[in-house]
């Protein structure tokens, strides 16, 4: 897509490749570069370079923002120590991960604010967003966990913050929250600049995090890079989503700047201590993690030469030798990755876009298994007629939904007979007729409650229910106190409804569908049509899996647009 004319969204644009990104996007004249960054100062720092480079044009075009995209507005700018160490804001940071997504989590999310407030029409992801979740280090908050537990001293501040560091739910939620601000406010593109987590290496990587080789937290950021490609790869294969692409950098990324100054870790000045050799300790004696005795502070920062690599820190001459020599990681500059990115989002192919790579390297849809779908349902439908029985659901598939519009569409089978017939039904003659097939037929009835789901009666206010109700999702000694809101919800994800007002649903439901086929000439034997009058057996029957299949793509919007 053309960058002329747009806004355009960096998130990361402090760091070495959104920086990067900015100045080669510059080229292309965008009308806004909006730079996002964890800190203020980093963002209005990359503000003031553009400005200052750019002259000529309108400063207002750099706009900065900042903040912590992977939690809610109100928390974007604390200490992520400190949240952790705030009980009611570490439970709110609880909730927001592992509660269903609703909208207050959604609007009370940051990167959902920062998209809505900035309406970009492309969002550039420069975020290390695998290091960002890997590294809270889950390993070290289940030792601490474990030790509580050892001790019978096990205490919901510890067990908070390992709930808290789990990394698969954040990044889940996560990606949610970027899909769902890039669909509510139209953006049209998002590129994410991805890591394959050890600079190219496989296995056999050298470097770890003072634990074994390879590091188990370094595998984690890879795990967590691999997980998070495969989810924006779903997200491409979403219809109506905005155009996604990744570019996945496999060698160090080098370099922000060379110099003599002080040396930072973890955005810490490091602080020189000494220790005299008359105060070395013998082995013979305990080791304690935080025994300081002897331990001189000098009063002053390290300084020294170094290489800024961006985020990935500041490395000596020495380290940054070793780890970009022939045979290691090497070295892709942040020029290279934009020139990419770049020629990715006007369109180009680089060969570089992983989710492109995905698309075309996954085994989809065959023609074999076309054929054989249709000798599968042949087969399925002789012994349907030989056990004289109606094989519908087991709720084995996940979505107690799926069930829930089978059975309900099977009822109205046994009631109606044809699709066609639908038209001589009201709503209140839909349901009693329903109503009165669920209750003479013991062997349906059981089914449905046997598999989890429940039934509301004609009049909403009784239901049947089996042993194992899947709906609602909630623990053996918990309740929930039943409203009318509630009801409709539990409806909508796993309970029969033999209300009216669900089988009006229905009644207009089936009539789309006469009406869909009805409109496809007779004469149009073309490939262009699926839903047509063949399809549907000229609405001689009701086929309760391909009415559900129809309902899945036109009401539900969901259908595959890639194979």
């Amino acid at each position: 897509m053309e960058i002329r004319d747009k806004k355009i969204l960096v998130l990361g644009g402090w760091g070495l490749v959104g920086s990067a990104i900015c100045h080669k996007l510059m080229e292309h004249n965008p009308t806004e570069i909006i730079i996002s960054s964890l800190r203020e100062n980093e963002a209005k720092e990359a503000v003031e370079a553009l400005r200052k480079e750019y002259s000529d044009k309108n400063p207002d075009m750099f706009v900065p923002k900042w903040g912590n995209i992977f939690t809610r507005t109100e928390l974007k700018d604390a200490n992520w120590a400190d949240v952790l160490a705030n009980r009611d804001w570490r439970q709110l940071v609880i909730r927001d991960i592992y509660d269903e997504l609703d909208d207050e989590i959604l609007k009370g999310s940051a990167i959902y604010n920062l998209v809505t407030e900035t309406k970009p029409d492309i969002v550039i992801d420069c975020i290390n967003t695998a290091t960002a979740i890997a590294y809270q280090d889950v390993y070290n908050t289940t030792r601490t966990v474990r030790n509580d537990l050892k001790n019978n001293n096990l205490n919901e501040d510890s067990v908070e913050r390992l709930l808290a560091s789990i990394y698969m739910p954040q990044l889940i939620r996560h990606v949610q929250l970027v899909y769902r601000s890039l669909l509510d406010n139209n953006v049209r593109m998002y590129l994410k600049i991805g890591t394959s987590g050890t600079g190219g290496m496989g296995l056999n990587i050298p470097y770890t995090h003072s634990e074994e080789s390879p590091s188990r937290v370094l595998l984690a950021k890879s795990g967590v890079a691999g997980a998070q490609t495969l989810l924006l790869f779903l997200m491409a294969r979403t219809p109506n989503a905005p155009l996604v692409k990744e570019i996945k950098p496999t060698a160090a990324i080098a370099w922000k700047r060379i110099a003599y100054d002080k040396v930072y870790r973890k955005g810490q000045p490091i602080r020189l201590v000494d220790m005299d050799i008359s105060d070395a300790r013998p082995i013979s004696e305990p080791f304690r993690k935080n025994d300081f005795r002897g331990v001189q502070d000098l009063n002053k920062d390290y300084e020294s030469v170094f290489i800024d690599t961006g985020e990935n820190g500041i490395f000596s001459k020495g380290e940054f030798q070793a780890i970009s020599s022939l045979g290691q990681m090497e070295v892709v500059t942040p020029e290279d990755i934009a020139v990419y990115s770049i020629f990715e989002i006007l369109g180009g192919n680089t060969g570089h876009d992983v989710i492109q790579g995905l698309d075309s390297f996954t085994l989809g849809p065959t023609y074999r298994g076309g054929m054989l779908h249709n000798q599968a349902i042949k087969k399925l439908n002789e012994l349907e007629k030989k056990h004289n029985n109606r094989s519908i659901a087991f709720e084995a598939l996940g979505p107690p939904r799926l069930s829930k519009l089978l059975y309900e569409a099977h009822i109205i089978n046994l009631v109606v007979g044809k699709i066609k017939n639908i038209r001589n039904f009201s709503s209140e003659k839909l349901s009693d007729e329903a109503f009165e097939q669920v209750s003479k037929n013991s062997v349906l009835r059981s089914e449905m409650l046997s598999i989890g789901l429940g039934i509301l009666l004609p009049d909403g206010k009784k239901y049947l229910r089996g042993k194992n109700l899947i709906v609602p999702n909630i623990g053996d000694e918990e309740f929930a106190e039943i409203n009318k809101e509630l009801l409709n919800y539990w409806c909508k994800k796993g309970w029969i409804d033999l209300r009216p007002t669900n089988m009006q649903v229905w009644i207009d439901r089936l009539k789309n569908i006469i009406e869909q086929a009805e409109q496809i000439s007779a004469d149009e034997t073309s490939s262009r049509f699926t839903y047509n009058l063949d399809y549907w057996n000229n609405f001689e029957d009701i086929d309760e899996g391909k009415v559900v299949g129809w309902i899945f793509e036109f009401e539900d919007k969901g259908w595959r647009f890639k194979r």
